[in-house]
């Protein structure tokens, strides 16, 4: 609402100035202060519209021509001050020099916009501080919004920095919001209301980044792009995204990994409770869950199922899905009253 209000307010100054130089141009005729004002209503219109398609164009984009104009132009003026050495008419000279001015400016946007990617000193995040600060920028991916941990974790101030939220990664919940199969179109619309969420919290620094990577198509390449680029950290559940950004030298914060660790520490000869909910792969196995999902297996007690068993562990298994733990019957423990014993 601020935006409009300073183009209203632009627009109207535009107007007065108008017609106060029209009125000076036009020895204050009546004629000229009208025009004046006329144009330059016309003019804060047309400047106005400008802007609003440059909001299309991205910081890096905007900076990377600009920085390529300045380099162009240095290299025609390097150039023609060595055309000065030859002989030639003052006409030749100067249209030698405006050519080469288009030419060398021309070909300098373009190639910086190609290659600003490696440009350093064009990413929207850099800013003068102290060289013993650093300010962290995490990166949220699709799966890890429509997850909807990550709002948890960010309350506790667990994770500390700046929370960018790329504008693909949006585009990408608009798409599975929208979408015409239903599972789908709720985890969208599941993603939309945690984005919500965390945009809402004031102790949080949210972002959307406009960075876009058109010759990219997948958006977990596009991720780990501008990971790279700006120097974050991503957030992400998706271990095949985890490994890709792992390679190509981005920091994951994989939110499964922090649950898993945070699960209790088993060891073996403990006890424990377990109702036994399914039977097992091999021979009289019996499979039970503890509260955090972890899975129990325990030998000898597929007639048990839908039992609440005392188990003494044995050993305990961690894989990349999660934590297993392996388990046999006390041989003195007998069913809870408690459990619903199995038909």
């Amino acid at each position: 609402m601020t935006v409009t209000y300073l183009r209203a307010f632009f627009i109207i100054l535009s107007t007065i100035v108008g017609y106060y130089v029209g009125g000076i141009l036009g020895n204050f005729s009546l004629i000229w202060r009208v025009s004046g004002a006329v144009a330059g209503l016309a003019g804060s219109l047309f400047i106005v519209i400008l802007e609003l398609v440059m909001k299309r164009f991205s910081i890096r984009n905007l900076s990377a021509a600009v920085f390529g104009l300045i380099f162009g132009f240095f290299m025609s003026w390097i150039v023609t001050s060595v055309l000065k050495l030859i002989p030639m008419s003052i006409e030749l000279f100067s249209s030698l020099q405006i050519i080469l001015i288009l030419i060398f400016c021309y070909l300098g946007m373009v190639i910086a916009m190609r290659g600003k990617d490696e440009f350093n000193l064009i990413v929207p995040y850099i800013k003068f501080v102290r060289q013993d600060e650093r300010e962290d920028i995490i990166l949220l991916d699709t799966s890890v919004i429509i997850d909807g941990r990550i709002a948890d974790i960010l309350q506790t101030k667990f994770i500390d920095g700046r929370i960018v939220i790329p504008r693909f990664v949006l585009r990408e919940l608009q798409h599975i919001a929208d979408s015409g199969d239903s599972l789908k179109r709720n985890r969208g619309r599941r993603g939309l209301d945690i984005l919500n969420r965390i945009q809402k919290d004031s102790h949080l620094n949210v972002r959307i980044n406009e960075e876009d990577f058109p010759d990219i198509k997948d958006v977990d390449a596009k991720l780990v792009k501008l990971g790279q680029l700006v120097g974050g950290r991503v957030v992400t559940n998706d271990f095949n995204l985890n490994k890709i950004a792992e390679l190509q030298g981005v920091t994951v914060l994989n939110i499964n990994e922090l649950a898993n660790a945070l699960r209790p520490i088993v060891l073996p000869g403990e006890m424990m409770e377990v109702r036994i909910s399914k039977e097992g792969k091999e021979f009289n196995q019996g499979v039970g869950y503890l509260d955090d999902g972890t899975m129990v297996v325990v030998d000898n007690t597929r007639q048990m199922i839908g039992q609440i068993i005392k188990v003494a562990v044995t050993s305990v298994l961690q894989t990349s899905a999660g934590r297993m733990i392996f388990a046999k019957l006390e041989e003195s423990a007998k069913p809870q009253q408690g459990g619903w014993k199995g038909k």
